[in-house]
This record gives structure tokens, sequence and C-alpha cells, in this order.
């Protein structure tokens, strides 16, 4: 399941920082400090990516032995 988990992730970190990439740079709030807040979103995006990764590999993993 480790390896399905990790596939999942590198899916998923990437597509979650490059949503959190939009958003700081489409917000004009935001923009005016991207130079900061581009790292920290994107970072925040990777670290969340790992447990939902873990759930979903957990239900592929699943649904392959039902």
């Amino acid at each position: 399941m480790f390896r399905i988990a990790v596939l999942v992730w590198i899916m998923l970190a990437t597509t979650l920082a490059g949503i959190a990439l939009l958003v700081v740079v489409t917000v004009p709030e935001l923009n005016a400090d991207a130079t900061r807040l581009i790292p920290m979103a994107c970072g925040a995006a990777v670290v969340l990516a790992a447990p939902i990764s873990y759930i979903i590999a957990w239900r592929i993993s699943a649904a392959r032995t039902a």
C-alpha cells in the first residue's frame, strides 16, 4: 500500500501545489506578498497531500481485495 500512496502523493502534491500557486497569484490581496506566500502555500499543499494520499491508497487497496 505504501507504493500506491507514494504514487498518489506525487500526483496529488503537484496538483495541490499548482492550485495553491494559482490562488496566490490571482487574488490581488495575496499577490502583493507573493514572494513570501508562494513557498508557504505550496509547502502546505505538499504536506496536506500526504494524509490524503494515504486515505486514497487505503481505499484503492480495499477495493482491490474486495
